[in-house]
């Protein structure tokens, strides 16, 4: 049997997240089969973790523990109120009686430092984040996992909007990603995160019932995102008016409100009140009123389109591959798609397949959350999850936190200014850990043939252990994929 340890190394860094110990040798056999394998795998990409709750109930707890909050303090400024001004305050009396009791400190006596609660959003998002972080950490390649963080943020929207954000991933991105991208396209875009994120839950038809009796209108932004990044790109064969049609298709495309939904606030649903009643002209194709079916028919469309099918297969390549990617590999991507009826799992196995995609130079940076679950994968430890994050968000790419919804960039130069940043974690992981380690059996784990003679060099005139394992984790060969 022949082996090829660098073809296997080159695999797990350029389709998942680097390898682990003794990664490299377990697919050298055959990397390409290994790769496809992945795709194979039962409930590839899903995550089952009973401590994580749908994104309704992480919404109205927010809600409840938020409500709960204000009126304590109000209680509690009544109660202070009634205190200084020497009256008995029965109802505020009755009313903390269920409350914590705390002993007032004694003076003179220094007091331990009491840690602040948690709020319950960060509390959700720490949730999220850990089990994201760890299915990526014990994903056997990763190719699965790199496509969900693929997809989520091509289909991407702000914890700083919802608080489910997290449950948006695992609920619209997950179950489709080895699907129908048109399956996956009507899960993103009537989930409540993404009618949040971009405004479509307050966006009202002019003519319907709400917009006559309201002094609220039409909100563009969902519908030009879904044409413009998510569907048939910039600058294609949509215009202006097709725009504003779209959005008058998605009117009443809302979301339970919570303040007096106890069971369902939060969740999605389609209020006809809200809806545009009329037939909608888009890209040449005219929609009845069909109520929430409008919408749904018109996303059907542009799943199909051709611009869409280029769109995408442009995207994947440009993520997985190069900058510029070969026309080629994305005209093969491109018919795939169309060919397959976008079948998700079909188009990245052309993706796989294709030449173009083992070519041995490693063309693309990794972005700050892929370096950081391939660090700790490479010397088999976990890490603090809320740390993580915080090195992820001074490193440029703050998790479920995009600056604007194209989402993070997928091009070199967007990442080539955060690599300081990114030395300063590589220095802080080291010192942590870098002492027990013999930095040249990591870089065997962690690049194995891939590693250059320099590399080596450097590694072993290094000045200390932690020191040698910061440069392994900053060499070109590990930052690139």
């Amino acid at each position: 049997m022949t082996l090829d340890p660098k073809g296997a190394a080159l695999a797990l860094h350029r389709f998942g997240f680097g390898p682990k110990a003794g990664s490299i040798a377990a697919v050298a056999s055959d990397p390409l089969a290994a790769v496809l394998a992945d795709l194979e795998a039962p409930r590839a990409g899903q995550i089952t973790n009973s401590d994580l709750t749908s994104g309704g109930a992480e919404n109205r707890a927010v809600y409840e523990s938020n409500a709960e909050r204000l009126a304590q303090q109000k209680l509690e400024q009544k109660r202070k109120r009634a205190a200084e001004a020497g009256i008995d305050n029965p109802d505020a009396t009755a009313m903390m009686a269920d409350k914590p009791v705390t002993t007032p400190p004694v003076a003179g006596q220094d007091q331990p430092a009491q840690p602040k609660p948690v709020p319950l959003p960060r509390q959700i998002f720490l949730k999220e984040a850990r089990a994201r972080f760890d299915a990526a950490l014990d994903a056997e390649i990763g190719l699965v996992e790199r496509l969900v963080w693929f997809w989520s943020n091509h289909f991407c929207v702000s914890f700083d909007s919802t608080v489910m954000a997290g449950a948006y991933e695992r609920e619209a991105i997950r179950p489709y990603v080895l699907g129908r991208f048109a399956d996956m396209l009507l899960a993103a875009e009537s989930h409540p995160a993404m009618l949040l994120y971009l405004d479509n839950a307050s966006s009202i038809g002019p003519t319907s019932v709400a917009g006559i009796n309201r002094d609220r209108g039409l909100n563009e932004n969902l519908a030009r995102e879904i044409l413009e990044l998510h569907t048939l790109g910039v600058r294609t064969v949509y215009t202006q008016a097709d725009v504003t049609n779209f959005a008058k298709v998605i009117t009443g495309w809302t979301i339970l409100p919570t303040v007096d939904n106890p069971d369902h606030g939060g969740e999605f649903v389609f209020n006809r009140r809200l809806h545009e009643p009329a037939p909608q002209t888009l890209i040449g194709n005219t929609y009845p009123d069909t109520g929430v079916e409008q919408g749904r028919s018109v996303l059907a469309d542009l799943a199909h389109h051709p611009a869409t099918a280029r769109h995408v297969a442009t995207k994947l390549a440009r993520h997985f591959i190069a900058d510029d990617p070969p026309q080629r590999l994305v005209d093969e991507l491109t018919q795939r798609f169309l060919d397959t009826d976008g079948d998700l799992k079909e188009v990245t196995k052309a993706l796989v397949r294709a030449p173009e995609s083992w070519a041995p130079e490693q063309g693309k940076i990794k972005r700050p959350g892929e370096w950081l679950v391939a660090t700790r994968r490479a010397v088999g430890r976990q890490g603090a999850i809320d740390r993580l994050m915080r090195q992820q968000a001074l490193m440029g790419e703050p998790l479920w936190r995009p600056s604007a919804p194209k989402g993070f960039s997928d091009d070199n130069a967007a990442w080539l200014d955060g690599l300081a940043v990114r030395l300063e974690s590589a220095n802080t992981f080291a010192q942590a850990i870098g002492a027990d380690l013999d930095p040249q059996a990591v870089a065997d784990n962690a690049l194995g043939p891939l590693a250059t003679q320099e590399t080596r060099l450097t590694l072993a005139r290094a000045e200390s252990k932690p020191q040698a394992l910061a440069l392994l984790v900053m060499a070109p060969e590990f930052l690139r994929r």
